[in-house]
């Protein structure tokens, strides 16, 4: 059984992976608008990264006996003034993230949830990877400056992430 205050945490952590995927669905949008498709792709990908890692949290906590508590998610921000800024944008939230992986690991500490700090150390991992691979993009946008034929490349280098594969539905005949 999961302690009141670990339930508590991992149901607002569900909330932030959720609003990540959110955050990261609006950016799909703008990239759409503007006519970068790669990089509306990558943002597809990570919006299903973003989900998954919610269902984690969510995994836990029904294999743990707790009771999930979906919390509303707030309105995500929808216009940037470039690619750079709103993957500056994503940088700075994968970057708030990782600050709320870190509270969570300190909270099993405290709370000698063993079960919890295993499954935690899989999102720090996650996150030094995540805030490694915008920051990239970040650096890559950055010293290209508007150039169109730089953002032509990296728009078509981005596209090439392909998104999680989901399981195809069972046949309702049970095969």
């Amino acid at each position: 059984m999961i302690g009141e205050r670990m339930q508590d945490a991992i149901n607002a952590q569900i909330k932030e992976e959720m609003e990540s995927a959110y955050l990261y669905l609006s950016m799909v949008g703008y990239f759409e608008s503007i006519g970068l498709e790669g990089m509306a792709q990558w943002m597809k990908a990570q919006v299903q990264e973003e989900v998954a890692h919610a269902m984690r949290f969510f995994d836990h906590l029904v294999e743990r006996d707790g009771r999930v508590k979906l919390l509303a998610l707030a309105e995500p921000k929808t216009e940037w003034s470039s690619p750079l800024d709103a993957f500056q944008a994503a940088l700075a939230h994968e970057e708030y993230i990782t600050g709320k992986i870190s509270d969570l690991v300190t909270l099993a500490a405290e709370e000698n949830d063993h079960a919890a700090a295993i499954m935690l150390q899989w999102f720090v991992s996650e996150q030094v990877e995540e805030e490694a691979t915008a920051s990239r993009i970040v650096d890559l946008l950055a010293r290209i400056g508007t150039d169109g034929p730089g953002l032509v490349m990296v728009d078509r280098e981005l596209g090439a992430r392909v998104p999680m594969c989901t399981p195809a539905p069972a046949d309702s005949d049970g095969e």
